[in-house]
């Protein structure tokens, strides 16, 4: 399984599934990032944490934690 965390900074992916409960799923979808949208991995921290995205055309940073709960392709 490919999670958005696994993603290149500069590579473009799909995404295929959320995983997670509740409220923290709900979170994400609440940002914008539900099946089938396309997420544009701009940067990563030096640190690894946050990664910066695109989605549906605007700027979105997003933890590596709740990175590893969206499954990509």
């Amino acid at each position: 399984m490919k999670t958005l965390k696994d993603v290149q900074v500069g590579n473009t992916c799909t995404v295929v599934k959320l995983h997670g409960e509740g409220p923290v799923k709900r979170r994400i979808m609440d940002m914008g990032i539900t099946k089938g949208v396309e997420i544009l991995v701009r940067k990563v921290a030096p640190l690894g944490d946050p990664m910066e995205l695109n989605v549906r055309g605007y700027e979105l940073s997003v933890r590596k934690g709740d990175a590893e709960l969206i499954e990509v392709r």
